[in-house]
């Protein structure tokens, strides 16, 4: 009889070291998930973010158009910053880049300047 409570014994550990290795595994792929899911936030905020200073530069662009300056936001989910480059006599470009968490995005956007108003050629995100 005492061999049977042996055999239990070493059943249970088996057992539990199998359990405890399952959760482990369960903990670790729903840490990574919250990983991801933290950085990919951060990416939609930090592009989220270089779209408005770029929304920024071209109302600059709008009220004065041979503006070539430079300027950043300070938002409640991060910041970005943006310049505007003269590409020519009717053309500009935007440089427009957003942070969240850590996590950068870069948009650049191409302007063409006409007599009575502006208009985006292009509008990329950049890397």
């Amino acid at each position: 009889m005492n061999q049977r409570g042996y055999i239990a014994l070493l059943a249970i550990l088996i057992v539990g070291a199998a359990t405890t290795a399952i959760a482990l595994a369960l903990l670790t792929t729903g840490i990574d998930s919250q990983r991801s899911a933290i950085v990919f936030k951060g990416a939609v905020q930090a592009r989220q973010l270089a779209n408005a200073c770029a929304e920024e530069a071209l109302q600059v662009l709008h009220d004065n158009t041979s503006s070539t300056v430079s300027g950043n936001l300070t938002l409640s989910t991060g910041s970005c910053t943006y310049v505007i480059a003269n590409t020519g006599t009717s053309t500009r470009s935007i440089t427009a880049t957003g942070t969240s968490n850590s996590v950068v995005r870069k948009l650049s956007v191409g302007v063409t300047i006409g007599a009575s108003s502006i208009s985006v050629a292009s509008w990329s995100e950049t890397t």
